[in-house]
């Protein structure tokens, strides 16, 4: 199972850090609102997305 969830979505739910540390994003980059990013059942289980 993958799992998307975009940046916007990600800084709502206050876990954009932990996303941005599993993608190796930093601070500087830019990334936009929509962008996306699929997460993996283990990654979303870490993030707390899914049980």
């Amino acid at each position: 199972m993958k799992i998307i969830i975009t940046r916007e979505e990600a800084v709502q739910k206050g876990i954009w850090d932990k996303v941005m540390q599993m993608f190796g994003v930093d601070q500087d980059d830019d990334t936009y609102a929509n962008e996306q990013f699929i997460l993996t059942e283990e990654q979303a289980k870490e993030l707390q997305l899914i049980a």
